[in-house]
């Protein structure tokens, strides 16, 4: 079965961020992202929420058969070697998704809507990304329904706990098992830690 990756977007207010955002910055990221030329969203993202959104691009690059895509939160749907400048990431901090803004969710509908037309009968959309809240889950299911899919082993564990797990399944060659979105337990007890790896 064909899977479209969407995934969910990195926090652009925390430490790391800072780090970005300071003029004086030098090294090569920073110096990159403030250049014409910017750079692909999914090294910025990686960089910024470290091993959760690591593990998400990994994961969707390893197992991919159809498409990969970022949710951001002013502009929709972008692919991750879609470049960003600072100025970019300083737009994206001015929105609040939590609050369900026009901002963020008539783009993501929008985008949304597109690659709905443009599935083939046996592709399924995977969101890796949380869905114990509704900030990306409520305007994806109202566009995929039960097409819209989330990896059951993610219920009940942190950002990190996920980044570690994906990474793990990138390594064994091992998909996770989805399920709909639908219907689904949002929230569950939190399962054993992940073993450390060698």
């Amino acid at each position: 079965m064909a899977h479209v990756f969407l995934l969910s977007p990195a926090r652009v207010d925390g430490r790391r961020a800072q780090i970005l955002f300071n003029p004086k910055a030098t090294f090569d990221l920073a110096v990159r992202l403030r250049s014409d030329q910017g750079v692909p969203i999914g090294e910025v993202f990686s960089f910024l929420s470290g091993l959760y959104f690591r593990g998400k691009l990994a994961y969707a690059t390893r197992f991919n058969a159809a498409a990969t895509f970022v949710i951001t939160t002013d502009r929709g749907l972008t692919t991750p070697d879609t470049r960003i400048r600072l100025d970019d990431l300083r737009a994206f901090g001015a929105v609040d998704i939590a609050a369900a803004d026009d901002r963020f969710t008539n783009p993501l509908r929008r985008d949304a809507e597109r690659i709905l037309r443009d599935l083939t009968s046996d592709a399924c959309v995977v969101l890796l990304g949380s869905i114990a809240t509704g900030k990306y889950a409520d305007v994806l299911t109202s566009v995929f329904g039960e097409r819209l899919l989330f990896p059951t082993d993610f219920v009940g564990r942190g950002d990190m706990s996920r980044g570690g797990l994906l990474l793990r399944c990138v390594d064994e060659a091992r998909e996770l098992a989805y399920q709909p979105v639908v219907g689904a337990v949002r929230r569950g007890s939190r399962p054993p830690k992940l073993e450390r790896r060698r």
